[in-house]
């Protein structure tokens, strides 16, 4: 099969699509022919060499973690799927490529009408959204804040918040501002003045804040926020540690994207695309993530 494989560290310039084994499925996997498959930056951090908690590094690793495709192979002990089934799922690694073995746990049928690159483009950043929103707690009547809002994680962030019966607050871009009242949300433009902007437009105060973004977003929220336990973020752990908020992890559950999918197929949550590309342009799409100022997400195509 082809894959976008890092041979070494660095810049998106480094990626190269390679000619690599096919993945057998083990017990208890199901082996997916890729149709789409999410970009995060997650996956740029580990082009770079830098590696996420508990994992491990070495060149020629395939990055990606979440994809869509069909089912054409199964491993012992998968009873429940087929080969054919249209799916949705995760895993750490090895996604940006034509085909990929994963835990049969792992999945989640993909609705008819859900489009490809839709549903290589949910787990990662919505399971990431929902996970916050827990550990934060927002609920009917908060007024919760969402730095990067009009992000891949901000933009479910929003749509979650609003679900939950919350008051939302966008940081954007002004290009953003209309996209963000479509899903909701009170837009607002980030940098200098932030806090009092949104002082402005929350006089009764913010409960919760949600930073997808970095850039100071966790030092203004420490302003607008009483309860440290009830700021959290995604990207900035050793600003969460110094400033008492919350660095925000949890565990990718198939329920969970399950649950996701359920709010997609009943109309309440849209999954934004800013482009796709093929394993060729695998580079371009890290470019075009590592700007900051994507809105929604950009996928691969095998």
């Amino acid at each position: 099969m082809k894959a976008v494989t890092v041979p070494r560290f660095g810049g998106p310039e480094v990626l190269r699509v390679t000619a690599v084994p096919d993945p057998s499925p083990g017990p208890g996997q199901v082996r997916v022919r890729v149709y789409a498959a999410g970009v995060q930056p997650v996956d740029l951090a580990i082009r770079e060499g830098r590696a996420p908690a508990g994992v491990e590094l070495v060149p020629g690793l395939i990055p990606g973690n979440e994809f869509a495709g069909v089912v054409d192979a199964l491993g012992e002990g998968t009873a429940g799927w087929a080969v054919g089934d249209e799916v949705l799922g995760f895993r750490l690694l090895g996604c940006a490529a034509e085909l990929v073995a994963v835990d049969a746990d792992r999945l989640v049928r993909k609705p008819a009408g859900m489009p490809w690159e839709q549903a290589g483009a949910l787990s990662a950043s919505g399971q990431t959204a929902h996970i916050a929103l827990a550990v934060l707690g927002a609920g009917p009547g908060d007024t919760v804040l969402v730095h990067g809002a009009a992000g891949g994680v901000g933009t479910v962030a929003v749509q979650l918040a609003r679900a939950r019966g919350a008051t939302v607050i966008g940081t954007a871009s002004g290009r953003n501002h209309g996209y963000l009242r479509e899903l909701g949300a009170v837009p607002v433009t980030y940098g200098d003045g932030l806090v009092e902007r949104v002082r402005a437009l929350a006089p009764q105060g913010v409960d919760a804040a949600f930073d997808a973004a970095g850039r100071g977003a966790l030092e203004a929220s420490v302003e607008l926020v009483a309860d440290r336990a009830r700021i959290g973020t995604v990207v900035d752990y050793p600003g969460a540690l110094r400033l008492g908020a919350v660095g925000i992890r949890g565990e990718r559950t198939a329920a969970r994207l399950a649950e996701l999918v359920a709010l997609w197929e009943a109309g309440g949550l849209r999954v934004e695309i800013a482009d796709a590309f093929p394993l060729g342009r695998a580079a371009d799409a890290h470019r075009l993530v590592g700007t900051g100022h994507v809105r929604g997400k950009v996928v691969l195509t095998p």
